[in-house]
């Protein structure tokens, strides 16, 4: 372990002195690599622009609940001309000059009927009207006043609750949106977590390249002091020399792919390209206990996939009933209860009010459509199946997919531990090699072979410990929950 952390050590200062010009030198984890990038990225600010879009229109259509006030102004409504009239006395159409100005005022009092805290869809309001009428006749001014203060009861029946239907769909649009946001940040951990990794390998295959060229260089220090003593060791030298510069070449390529991934990386996250990143390739395996029923369960709970397809379903619910109420019977009923005042002098208005009440009851009643109606009923009904069978194959999918997830993290775990062992053991054989070589119990080839083992050795860990690591970034994007952390991930995001 010390050695691995001696190796970490001489890589954070070789790519300090590299990148000395830095504004700035940041130690890359997981979690952090994660933070910049959700922060950063333009995607997430997009939808977090939507989410709250969407939150306004949900507010809007609850506002569209509440009281609502207004007033029209007609000031004035003039008519001068000339037209066509039917005179009935004379029995045909003559021309008829009008001139009139009428100033008008009517104001609204409207608030929908809400019943167990649902709107019926009808409305009840307080209206009242006033208007002056002046009409000209040969210079003679005649003027009409009129006021009108009534209730007004207005409720279709038979129809798709607008209301109630338009609110839904603001919720549910609301919902959508969120799930998708959750699901694009877990998008960004998935890709960024892969590029976090390939750095973290290059890291660690730093390291493994060290540990041989540490072991060569012992070796070569062996070989020297016995030609210092009159051996004749220059065979073995060249040999030396030959491996050390093979390996220092493999070390070079993997430095130059080690640079290009950390541009990438800082492009990716949007830092400034003078920061300086470097990753410690700490190796953590420990076991994580995780019950297979409850991670499905956790995939079909925490799932926005399967969140989205439900509102979908809820969706395509609410177009089959706005069908339905399209060209089919219904009934509206309108009921208005008031006083009223018509006269010459706008000072009698205020007086002796008249009764002002009606009652209309309209019917629409569809004879023949050729089938329409019903053709789009179907058609929404066949989305609604569609939408059955989708949320039937995604929950196939987030079975199987947790499943595979999960034999992988229990597979690699065993094998990572096995490996790590092995690891040990390769480190151990090697020292003990280096001794024998010195004692002259053992060839330089048989000792290069076994160095080389262990390099092999070291490369197969790291392969599978990355494999231990993404089965378990699987298992959390599949059930959005960390059983590392035994930290739930899909809560619905609230964004203020």
């Amino acid at each position: 372990m010390m050695k691995k952390i001696g190796g970490s050590l001489f890589l954070i200062l070789w790519l300090y002195s590299n990148l000395s010009f830095a504004s700035a030198t940041i130690q890359l984890t997981l979690d952090k690599v994660v933070d910049i990038a959700i922060n950063n990225s333009y995607r997430t600010k997009l939808l977090q622009f939507d989410i709250r879009r969407s939150l306004h229109w949900l507010r809007a259509r609850q506002a569209s609940l509440k009281t609502q006030i207004y007033m029209n102004l007609q000031t004035p409504e003039i008519n001068n001309l000339s037209e066509y009239k039917w005179n009935s006395t004379l029995g045909k159409d003559e021309i008829v000059r009008q001139n009139t100005q009428r100033w008008q005022g009517d104001m609204s009092v409207k608030y929908p009927i809400i019943l167990f805290g649902y709107p019926t869809n009808g409305y009840l309001s307080l209206n009242y009207k006033v208007y002056r009428y002046l009409q000209k006749d040969h210079g003679n001014d005649l003027s009409d006043y009129y006021n009108r203060l009534y209730l007004k009861f207005e409720q279709p029946f038979l129809l798709p609750n607008e209301l109630r239907n338009d609110l839904k769909e603001a919720e549910l649009n609301l919902k959508y949106l969120k799930f998708e946001y959750m699901s694009e940040r877990m998008e960004i951990i998935e890709d960024i977590s892969d590029d976090y990794y390939d750095i973290f390998e290059l890291t660690y295959y730093e390291e493994i390249y060290r540990n041989k060229l540490r072991y060569l260089d012992e070796l070569k220090q062996i070989i020297l002091n016995e030609m210092d003593d009159g051996n004749n060791r220059e065979m073995d030298l060249e040999q030396i020399e030959l491996e050390t510069s093979n390996t220092l070449e493999r070390l070079w390529s993997n430095r130059s792919s080690l640079r290009e991934q950390t541009v990438r990386l800082k492009q990716r996250l949007r830092l400034n390209p003078d920061d300086s990143l470097y990753v410690i390739p700490e190796i953590h395996i420990s076991p994580v206990i995780v019950d297979l029923d409850q991670a499905i369960r956790y995939g079909f709970e925490n799932s926005p996939r399967l969140k989205r397809l439900k509102i979908d379903k809820k969706q395509a619910k609410l177009d089959v009933e706005n069908e339905r109420g399209e060209n089919a019977f219904h009934l509206k009923l309108e009921m208005t209860y008031g006083l009223e005042k018509g006269n010459h002098r706008f000072d009698n208005l205020w007086d002796n009010f008249d009764n002002s009440n009606s009652v209309t009851l309209n019917a629409y009643i569809p004879i023949v459509d050729g089938g329409e109606r019903r053709e789009r009923i179907q058609a929404e009904l066949l989305n609604v199946s569609k939408r059955d069978l989708q949320i039937k194959e995604e929950k196939e999918d987030i079975r199987n997919d947790i499943s595979n997830a999960y034999k992988n993290m229990n597979e690699y775990y065993r094998r990572s531990e096995k490996m790590r062992q092995n690891l040990l053991l390769a480190m151990q054989i090697t020292e003990t090699s280096i001794g024998k070589f010195k004692n002259y119990q053992i060839s330089l080839q048989d000792l290069l072979q076994i160095i080389e083992k262990t390099k092999e050795t070291e490369e197969n860990f790291i392969d599978i410990y990355l494999g231990y690591r993404f089965s378990l970034l699987d298992l959390m994007t599949e059930t959005y929950y960390d059983f590392e952390k035994n930290i739930s991930l899909g809560e619905e995001i609230e964004i203020e």
